[in-house]
């Protein structure tokens, strides 16, 4: 199974505004092993908003994300998109300070990387998560597809 997962974050800093944000999707206990977005066939994509328990902290947990981490008083926007599909797919992300920037961009590229494939693309989704800016901390917006469960990286 395929679950879609994200959060908002606010800090004094970049990287504590990511965590706060990973957290907030629940998956801030697990090393993210980034994908580079093909969907294989047969798994359900589901929209959970918050990672259930998915291994023990430390595992690795195989992800496609989108991240942006603003400045302050600048908001933060990232989403994925992509089909409705038979057999593989894929995902497309997109990170920007404007939401109808990354509705746009992620439009135009799942159409391009569904062409690349001989992919037919009959309907398109997306799941754009936007982060008002703040006066004094960052901020980051992500979204994630976690691939299955997490797994150990040490025998």
């Amino acid at each position: 199974m395929i679950r879609l997962v994200w959060g908002r974050g606010h800090a004094q800093t970049p990287k504590a505004s990511f965590d706060a944000a990973l957290s907030r999707a629940g998956v801030h206990q697990y090393n993210l092993r980034h994908l580079s977005s093909v969907i294989p066939a047969g798994p359900e994509i589901q929209h959970t908003g918050t990672a259930p328990d998915l291994g023990s902290a430390g595992n690795a947990l195989d992800v496609v994300m989108a991240r942006q981490t603003s400045p302050p008083d600048t908001p933060a926007s990232a989403g994925l998109a992509w089909t409705d599909r038979e057999g593989p797919g894929i995902f497309y992300e997109v990170a920007d300070t404007d939401a109808e920037t990354v509705r746009d961009r992620l439009q135009t590229g799942i159409e391009r990387g569904c062409a690349i494939r001989e992919y037919d693309h009959a309907t398109v989704e997306q799941k754009v998560v936007t982060a008002a800016g703040d006066s004094d901390r960052y901020t980051t917006a992500v979204v994630l597809a976690t691939y299955g469960t997490s797994e150990s990286l040490i025998d």
